[in-house]
Order: structure tokens, then sequence, then C-alpha cells
């Protein structure tokens, strides 16, 4: 045809005078045609590209194959020229007389009309959308991008006459085909496992094409993908500190490679920066929920929480070299989980001393060895119970009450695990939950010595009451005030108010 690609199959058992099966027909401004190398056996091919797909036909001989080539080409550039005839023609040949002025001194140059102004018959602008085809086609985006910004530079400031807009109709389309291409590209299912630099040529082009926009948008979400693939194909085995080392590694290594990647594709787009906040934030959560679900909803200790958080605040820390800080961020989103941890081991330790304490018998310690004294004394000295020794006695006894002494350490160690936890949000939590451990114990002493008749055992409670006043408060206080920062009202309140009072006149003992 002179001007269209008309494709049909031959019908080998055919009836009457049809030969051929219509397939599909084409228009000759809308394929490229590209010739295909030999690759044995397959030889004597040539191309023929229609976004988005493509057909290859294989010739006879390289003689038939050239003579298509050939037919084709002089095909597409006789309706080229027949086209550009016809629009010249509908030109009109006679101008309009201008009006003659009287005036001598009134001399104006007479205006270029714009198809004089304006040269598109030169040979790269008649085949530019023949070759944007090609580009997009072959995936040269690149290319693609390089031919628009030189037609672009070539019409700049220039009139706009009835054929430029006709080219800029053509262009404008084959525009459209490479941004769906590029949009394409930046898919997740095409370029998650190249990281962050495998989205690099395709935002580029969407850049310089004015789409930064649409560019941002779809990065963060092949990114946004990306991470979430990874923290999802993450095998969950072993013990649960394990794990999150290898959350966190994945999570926050993706988040800076993003992050820089981010920061080269789109320096010149300061409006973008505000999206990656944002969606630094979501991607922040989606770790978050990973975490959480593995740490928090399975129950695990204290200390293992503890040491999960400290991981994830280090890694956090990170981002700090690019200017980028999501601790709030991460500390915002964990507060909740962390508060029903606290609140939870609080409630096991309560539980835990008022089940010894019901038991009470009001005994001295027998460690039956100097290997448990040893043992005991290097885990109290660690608890910060410098004083500990004037409560050891002879051979292997401890001047004070088991329930007194497996309290200090259960409660030190919660106080410890605490302060890992700690975040400003978390202080009254941490507080009130130290203050109510520290009441069922000296509550539990305060009854006892009301209740006891015997004056020996009566002295062995005191006993225990003033190691837990000057010894056991004193430390909590200060550990508390080193690593929060200030010190604890309402710790010394409760100190006070707890002060063991020496034998009175008429033999009682009591806390005030």
């Amino acid at each position: 045809m002179n001007d269209c690609l008309l494709i049909a199959t031959w019908l080998p058992n055919r009836r009457g005078a049809v030969k051929y099966k219509y397939n599909n027909l084409y228009d000759l401004e809308s394929f490229a045609i590209v010739n295909v190398k030999d690759n044995p056996p397959m030889k004597d091919m040539f191309k023929i590209l229609m976004f988005p797909d493509s057909r290859i036909f294989q010739a006879e001989n390289s003689k038939i194959k050239k003579e298509w080539l050939e037919i084709l080409d002089e095909t597409k550039k006789n309706k080229v020229v027949k086209e550009r005839h016809k629009k010249e023609e509908e030109v009109p040949n006679s101008p309009v007389r201008p009006e003659v002025s009287n005036n001598p001194f009134d001399v104006e140059d007479e205006p270029l009309s714009s198809e004089e102004a304006v040269d598109l018959n030169l040979e790269w602008i008649q085949e530019l959308p023949e070759d944007l085809d090609v580009c997009i086609a072959q995936r040269d985006f690149e290319g693609a991008v390089d031919l628009l910004d030189k037609l672009n530079e070539y019409l700049k400031d220039q009139p706009v006459s009835p054929r430029v807009k006709e080219l800029r109709g053509k262009v404008d389309e084959r525009v459209r085909q490479l941004t769906e291409v590029l949009v394409f590209e930046l898919s997740p299912d095409r370029s998650l496992r190249g990281g962050p630099k495998a989205t690099r040529r395709a935002v580029s082009q969407l850049i310089r094409l004015g789409q930064s926009t649409k560019a941002c948008e779809l990065f963060l979400k092949n990114r946004a993908a990306a991470v979430q693939t990874a923290i999802r194909q993450l095998r969950i085995e072993g013990a649960t500190l394990l794990y999150i080392h290898k959350l966190c590694n994945i999570f926050f290594t993706s988040l800076l490679e993003t992050a820089k990647e981010f920061e080269m594709d789109f320096a010149g787009n300061n409006g973008c920066y505000s999206a990656f906040v944002v969606w630094s934030r979501a991607a922040m959560k989606m770790f978050v929920d990973a975490f959480s679900k593995q740490v928090f909803d399975s129950k695990e200790s204290l200390s293992t929480a503890a040491e999960c958080v400290k991981v994830a605040k280090e890694h956090c820390k990170q981002l700090s070299e690019i200017g980028l800080d999501l601790t709030f961020t991460l500390q915002s989103l964990l507060v909740k989980d962390i508060k029903a941890a606290l609140q939870s081991c609080k409630d096991i330790i309560i539980e835990a001393t008022k089940h010894r304490n019901s038991e009470e018998m009001w005994r001295k310690m027998n460690l039956m060895t100097p290997e448990a004294l040893a043992k005991l004394k290097e885990e109290m000295r660690g608890c910060g119970m410098g004083s500990f020794e004037q409560y050891t006695g002879d051979d292997c006894w401890v001047n004070l009450s088991y329930t007194v002494v497996a309290f200090t350490k259960q409660m030190m160690v919660f106080l410890e695990e605490g302060l890992k936890l700690y975040f400003p949000e978390l202080h009254m939590v941490l507080l009130e939950s130290l203050r109510e451990i520290i009441l069922v114990a000296v509550q539990h002493v305060d009854y006892s010595l009301r209740c006891e008749q015997d004056t020996e055992k009566k002295a062995f409670i005191l006993q225990n009451a003033s190691f837990l006043h000057e010894t056991v408060l004193p430390v909590v206080e200060k550990r508390f005030e080193e690593g929060v920062g200030k010190p604890a009202k309402q710790l010394q309140d409760l100190r006070k108010s707890s002060r063991p009072m020496r034998v009175n006149p008429d033999s009682t003992m009591s806390l005030v």
C-alpha cells in the first residue's frame, strides 16, 4: 500500500479466490524498520517496530530481504513527500496586497512568513518521529531524550506554524509513549533486585522530560516495595536478637542507600525532599511493625526487648551521616509497645514478690558453700550494692532475708533494662513502675514489724528494713538519676516516708 502496511497470513487450504487472511494494518508513520544481523541458523531477517510490540520477518534470501527494506523505506519517504506537497498546495499563492502608505519615512521591513522562518525540511527533523520510535523500541531512552532536547532547542523562540504544530503533535505522542515505557521501567516488578541504582536511568530521563514529581513518586514507590519484599523474605529463625540484627541491617542499609541515591538523582529538585521525608516515616512504620511483631508480640523478656531496641537505635543513628534523623520517629512508634512491656514486667515482679512475701519466715540466708557466697557478693556488687559485705556473717551466712535479697536483684535488673529502653515519653511509666515495686517490699516489711512479737525477729526485720532504706533505695535513686539525667522526687519522698525507727522506749518498732 502507498500509505500503510498490511500484514496477512497465507491460506494453504483456500477456497475460491481468497488467498490470504487479514492479520493487521499499520500506518506508515506508526512503525520503524530495523535491519537484523544474521545469527545462524537465523538469517535474512528484518524487524518492524510498533510500540509497544515488534515483529520479525525472514525473507527467502538476502536479495528479497534487500528488496523489502528498499520498498518499505521508499514508500515511507514517498508518503512524507506527498503529504508535504499537499500541504504546500493548500497555502494560497496570491498574498493579500498590503496598504500603501504615502509617508516616505514609514518604511517597514516585510516580515518573513512562519514557513520561511522555521525550516522543517531538514533530514533529521523529517526522520525524527521514526527515530524516536526506534529509540523507544530499543530502550535507548537517553538517545530519545537527546533527540527531544535537540528539537526543543531548534524550535526555541520560533513562531508556531501549522507545520510546527503538526510536528509537535507527532512528537508529543512519542513523548507519551516514552513516558509510559519509563514508568514501566520503574515498576517494582522490573527493578527491585538491582537496588536503588537500577532506577537511576529511568528516573534521570523522566526528570529531563520535566516530570520530576512523577519520577520522585515512582522512585519512592519502587523502593518501598523493595524494602517490604526484603523484610518479608527474611527468615525468622534462631534467637530473636539474631533476627533483629539481620532485620536492622537490611532495613537501615536499604534506607541509607535509598537516601544517597535520592540525593544524587534529585539534587536540583528541592521540592522533592519533603516527599522523601514522608516516605522515610512510612518506611520506618513498616520496619517497626516487623520489629514489634517479633519482639513484643512474642512476649520476649524485658532484657531481650531492651537489647533489640538498643540495636535498632544504634542503626538509626547511622542515618545522621546524611542529615536524616529518624530517632524520634522510631521512639514514637515503639512507645506503646515498650510501655506495655514495662508494665507487664512490673506486674510479674510484683506478683513474684508477693508470693515470696507470703512464705516469708524472716530467717538468715545460709548459702552452704563459700563459692555460693562469693557468687552472691559478685551479683550484689554488679547491682551497685557496694556495702553488701557488712551484711555477710561468719562462714556462709548472710544477715538478710532471702526475700529481700531476691527482691533487690530483681528490681535492679528491671531498673537497668528500663534505662536501656528509656526515652522522655517513658519517664513517668518507668518511675511509677519502680515506685509500685518498691512499695510492695516496704509495705511487707512494715506489716511484719507491726505483727511480729518476737524481739529477736523484730531486730532482724529492722535490719532488713535498714538495708532497703540505707543501701537499696539510695542506689536506685542514684542509678535512675544517672540514666535519666535528673533526680526523681517521687523516689526520694518514698525513701523518706519509709525510714525505719530504732527500738523505742516501749520496745516497739515501725516504719514512719
